[in-house]
């Protein structure tokens, strides 16, 4: 069975909500890595496993992608990147991209919660 306690309902208008262990479905598998897509039996609402995340949309394996990003953290160019996990240099650009706007999201959420300084 699928551990679905880390997700919750992403609609708004749900009273569900963020709000884990709210009983989630999984219908269906989409794409070639069997992405999970989640639905909420309150308001039937889908979204897939990795909305949210650097990984939505993501055409490669996620161990591929997070090799990807771990070569670039420890300063691999692109195209070196790209030839050590076997991708396209585009595809490394891609995941660069998004992953930095991404982590550009998630500060401006984190700075506009947090409290002011004494």
């Amino acid at each position: 069975m699928d551990d679905l306690s880390r997700f919750n309902c992403l609609n708004s208008d749900c009273p569900n909500q963020g709000k884990h262990h709210r009983n989630l479905t999984v219908p269906p598998r989409y794409g070639p890595n069997k992405t999970r897509v989640l639905r909420c039996p309150t308001c039937t609402a889908r979204f897939s496993e990795r909305t949210g995340t650097s990984l939505f949309d993501a055409r490669l394996p996620a161990q591929k992608v997070v090799a990807v990003l771990a070569h670039v953290a420890e300063g691999v160019g692109t195209r070196k990147t790209a030839r050590l996990v076997g991708a396209y240099t585009n595809t490394v650009t891609w995941y660069i991209r998004r992953a930095g706007e991404h982590a550009h999201d998630l500060r401006d959420e984190l700075v506009a919660f947090s409290p002011d300084a004494p």
